[in-house]
């Protein structure tokens, strides 16, 4: 049994559907939000245009959601304030600065300034969502990044706040790009590992391998057995990312890492990216009402037939989920 504050339960409750399952769209994108929005016409993209194209995705999505993924410049303050993101939908809020340091060969993350675990939790936040690039055998790289997440972890046992903490990995300078994929499988869980010790309560994971042509075959099994094994190391509730992948893709990536184990998923542009490159507002507003909506239910429909709820993958009873004493008010 995981023991658990009753601040990152409550947190798990707001972000999952009734029955423990984590069906999240991430709207916390911001430089490649830009770029989709120049793509639709615009050539210089300012802060109303952000905010514009995010409050269209949370009014559309955020119903079809049990939560939502917005960054602190231009979405989860504004929906908010706009009353367009449900009282009964999570909010989870990126802790991480737009891009990366070091060049694409040695990525290394930076914070969002004046922002933080404190913050999050004062305007009414569900978790907090901390993005790393990370490749566990860059000895110097990965030190800082443990360092970040760390620290990170730290600020969200402080505040008893939510942390999920999405890997993103990446290829190396010189690094020819098959074998990169063929090492894809080990980093991820290999990241897995050394990571989610730091008070990360979801783990929000690439899909650990290639995504099979077919429902069925040696191609399957395999990516089955792939995401079976990032379960059996991951030991708290994981969600798969889409990273951008074509809807299909995704669709197929959710069910097989369901199957395995996980406990949902945390999808952007999969769902919704298509939408933001279109210029006519309402012909925007129409496929993010429609198409994407209709993107959501399907994944949810995948996700509720498959994923292991969290309480379940924590070990927890439903009606015992931390522990709570007569005197529990006086030391928390």
């Amino acid at each position: 049994m995981t023991k658990i504050g009753v601040g990152k339960i409550r947190g798990l409750q707001q972000i999952s559907s009734a029955n423990g399952i984590l069906t999240i769209c991430a709207m916390d994108h911001r430089d490649s939000m830009k770029k989709m929005i120049e793509e639709s016409g615009v050539s210089i993209v300012g802060y109303e245009d952000m905010v514009q194209r995010k409050m269209e995705l949370c009014e559309a999505l955020a119903p079809h959601c049990s939560a939502v993924l917005l960054d602190p410049n231009y979405g989860a303050p504004q929906a908010i304030s706009a009353g367009i993101l449900p009282g009964s939908t999570g909010l989870l809020v990126s802790r991480e600065a737009s891009g990366y340091k070091g060049g694409k060969g040695k990525r290394i993350q930076a914070l969002e300034k004046a922002w933080g675990a404190a913050k999050i939790r004062r305007m009414g936040g569900s978790a907090l969502k901390l993005l790393l690039f990370y490749r566990p055998e860059l000895e110097m790289e990965s030190r800082k990044q443990k360092d970040l997440a760390q620290s990170v972890g730290r600020e969200c046992i402080e505040q008893d706040l939510l942390f999920v903490l999405e890997h993103r990995s990446y290829q190396l300078d010189g690094e020819d790009p098959k074998q990169c994929s063929l090492k894809q499988p080990d980093v991820v869980m290999e990241t897995a590992r050394q990571l989610t010790p730091f008070a990360v309560d979801v783990f929000k994971a690439e899909f650990p391998g290639p995504v099979p042509a077919s429902k069925s075959g040696r191609e399957y099994e395999k990516s089955l057995e792939l995401c079976r094994r990032l379960d059996e190391v991951c030991p708290v509730p994981w969600v798969v990312l889409s990273a951008g992948v074509d809807y299909d893709t995704f669709c197929t990536q959710v069910e097989i890492a369901c199957r395995a184990g996980a406990s949902g998923f945390l999808g952007g542009r999969a769902l919704w990216q298509e939408g933001m490159r279109i210029g006519d507002a309402n012909h925007r507003r129409r496929f993010l009402g429609t198409i994407a909506a209709d993107r959501m239910e399907r994944l949810n429909e995948i996700a509720g037939k498959f994923a292991t709820p969290w309480q379940r993958k924590l070990g927890l009873a439903s009606n015992a989920l931390a522990e709570v004493s007569e005197d529990w008010h006086k030391s928390y």
